[in-house]
């Protein structure tokens, strides 16, 4: 009983001060990075979108995300385990909104949430390859979300001249300060008459294109 209450002690202790201390010091590394965005302003759409990245990536792309939409107006689907209770609060301190569930659990909470989103006009972000992998890996969860709604998708990635590199399974990437950031956005597509598969492979195609 008294290591189940220590271990729930940290897990909000962690909870409430780990996003705090990483908001902070990602907002420093961000300022002192040169900053390079990609995508035709030309085709972007301003209705609500499906934005995948790759897990391993996820640090630094709501920067990214602010520069191609100016605005706040997005829900990110996060994992129901004790990581997604740090990446929730960690997200709501950058403004986002978020979803709870995966392809593990409470996936089909988490689609409804997003069906509720696109009502509100509010686009919505997934981590196709979250939050357990395999790495680069796609799960249905962006397919049938575009599918039913007949919402376009951007894939996001970036690129850091140097980077720190974690030894996870998504070998989480974090930007050195006073590197280059070069952020890639596809142009929307459309995925609705595909198969699943054709489907899937299209996003992995847009994902991999600047992965590394």
């Amino acid at each position: 009983m008294a290591k189940l209450l220590t271990k729930k002690i940290k897990n909000k202790l962690e909870a409430l001060f780990v996003p705090i201390f990483v908001y902070i010091i990602l907002n420093f590394i961000y300022l002192t990075c040169k900053k390079r965005y990609h995508f035709d302003k030309s085709k972007v759409k301003n209705t609500p979108t499906i934005f995948v990245m790759w897990h391993g990536k996820i640090a630094m792309l709501a920067f990214g995300y602010y520069h191609y939409r100016d605005s706040k107006n997005v829900d990110v689907i996060v994992s129901q385990h004790h990581d997604g209770n740090i990446a929730t609060k960690f997200l709501h301190l950058f403004g986002i909104g978020t979803l709870r569930g995966s392809s593990t659990r409470g996936g089909a909470q988490a689609l409804k949430g997003a069906f509720k989103s696109f009502k509100n006009g509010k686009d919505v972000g997934i981590t196709p390859d979250g939050p357990k992998g395999p790495r680069h890996s796609v799960a249905n969860g962006a397919v049938v979300l575009a599918q039913k709604k007949n919402v376009p998708i951007v894939a996001i990635d970036y690129q850091a001249s140097k980077a720190w590199r974690l030894k996870s399974w998504d070998k989480f990437l974090i930007p050195k300060p006073f590197s280059t950031l070069d952020y890639y956005f596809s142009d929307p597509f459309y995925v609705t008459d595909e198969s699943l598969e054709s489907a899937k492979q299209m996003i992995k195609e847009r994902l991999m294109k600047h992965a590394f």
